[in-house]
């Protein structure tokens, strides 16, 4: 049944509504309205005589916000309910809340704290809230999934809390097909979109009602979110990722050390210093990243990232010249590997040798090239952007390389890939780590001020 409030939730909130699945699931954002809706679909099911409602959260303050958005939907529908108790008892030495309305139609709704034990024995409609959160996931999934065992509907609602638990895995298997149910997935951008920020302002007085937030209200909200919270509670409460730091090469406090505002230049022109370029080339699968850094003494400031996604590769190698052309550039390496080869062979030829640099990604060079990375990150000598979207973006990509041993104990280089999402293959990194590189030979932008050794250098790398 479609709900006769769209005009009231968001884009977001009635796509949930209106997904009459058995089984759904929705990865979220903190506080997007996610347990708001639910609860009004709990109420219209109970209302129309569908079936009992079994709700459960991590704590009892969930809960019993939970019942309050229920008897708020009860009176839009104007459903007298006929008894309204809370009930508080103890079960094996541990105190356990429950609230209960009861509808005209018969029909009821229980909302409970997390114990797996209370749905023994039951039947009716299940939702689990911040299911991540539970003290215990795999118990509680084992009592309540058989609780709608009669053809009665499942819903769970929660933010991330790492990979290794149960609500990361059945999210897991629903994409991969093994079990059939629906995902929905909910960040705060996406949330701020379709117009949480609004609401959000209107609800504070900020805003007059009809009146939407404008982009630097916006900016400002999301600026004051981010500041208040690391990156790993930013990533898994509001941007509905799981996390997990364990064997990432760069920690996110690492990254963050690195991390600038308001460093980044449209106008080249306005550089005072000669700059360099590196760039991590890709065609279908991967995206094409162009990463430039202004050298200001011993540091590499970055200046500018020129994404390119299913790009002809013609229009790449353009959109390179025109940097390699400017009177600032200093010296560039390229990604030569497999489908980079030609571009890269064509920009030596152009530019010459001793200005490009074509490499080729063996587990030698990368590993060079990521540890020179890390060792410029670790003095703080490779500055990178912060500003909104982007600087999460990177922040994502860097922590998204990981390191193992090959089956012949050489160390490799591996990143999280999550194609689903279009999201980056680390490239972002791998192209910071060229420009990185790219900064170790001279950087004045004067060819004559190259020395021999430095010619040398670039065409020997070259011709191997």
């Amino acid at each position: 049944m479609k709900s006769s409030h769209s005009s009231y939730f968001l884009p977001y909130q009635q796509a949930w509504l209106d997904d009459e699945s058995d089984f759904k699931i929705w990865e979220k954002t903190r506080r997007g309205g996610m347990t708001y809706v639910q609860s009004y679909e709990d109420v219209r099911d109970a209302v129309a005589g569908k079936w009992d409602v079994w709700f459960s959260s991590a704590d009892e303050t969930a809960a019993r916000e939970y019942i309050r958005y229920c008897e708020q939907w009860a009176k839009l529908f104007k459903e007298a309910a006929r008894a309204f108790n809370e009930s508080i008892f103890s079960e094996q030495g541990k105190a356990i809340t429950v609230f209960t309305i009861t509808f005209k139609s018969g029909k009821r709704i229980v909302a409970l704290t997390s114990n797996p034990n209370k749905f023994r024995s039951k039947g009716g409609k299940v939702v689990l809230d911040e299911f991540a959160h539970h003290e215990d996931q795999d118990a509680m999934w084992a009592a309540a999934e058989p609780v709608t065992t009669w053809g009665f509907p499942l819903r769970i609602i929660s933010t991330h809390n790492g990979k290794n638990c149960k609500f990361y895995k059945l999210i897991a298997d629903a994409r991969k097909g093994k079990i059939n149910a629906s995902v929905h997935r909910t960040d705060i951008y996406e949330a701020v979109e379709q117009g949480l920020v609004t609401k959000i302002l209107q609800a504070s007085g900020k805003l007059p009602a009809g009146v939407s937030a404008s982009a630097s209200e916006i900016e400002a909200w999301l600026e004051e979110k981010r500041s208040r919270v690391g990156a790993r509670v930013w990533k898994q409460e509001y941007l509905a990722e799981a996390e997990d730091e364990a064997g990432s090469f760069m920690s996110y406090e690492f990254i963050e050390r690195c991390m600038r505002s308001d460093i980044l230049k449209e106008d080249l022109n306005a550089l005072q210093n000669p700059f360099v370029i590196g760039m991590d080339i890709g065609r279908r699968r991967d995206l094409t990243v162009i990463w430039l850094a202004e050298i200001v003494e011993r540091r590499r400031y970055t200046r500018n990232i020129i994404t390119l996604e299913r790009t002809p590769f013609r229009t790449q190698y353009l959109e390179l010249a025109r940097l390699l052309k400017h009177p600032r550039f200093g010296r560039a390496c390229i990604d030569a590997t497999g489908i980079g080869n030609q571009l890269a062979e064509d920009a030596v030829r152009e530019f010459g040798a001793y200005r490009i640099e074509a490499v080729t990604f063996t587990l030698a060079t990368k590993g060079s090239m990521a540890d020179g990375l890390y060792n410029a990150m670790e003095d703080a000598e490779f500055l990178i952007p912060a500003d909104g979207k982007l600087g999460d973006v990177i922040r994502e990509d860097f922590h998204s390389v990981r390191t193992e041993q090959s089956d012949k104990g050489n160390r490799r280089f591996v990143s999280e890939e999550n194609s689903e999402r279009g999201e980056s293959h680390a490239d972002y990194f791998w192209a910071a780590a060229l420009c990185n590189r790219a900064a170790r030979a001279n950087t004045t932008g004067n060819a004559s001020a190259y020395t021999e050794e430095d010619f040398d250098y670039a065409f020997n790398l070259f011709e191997t």
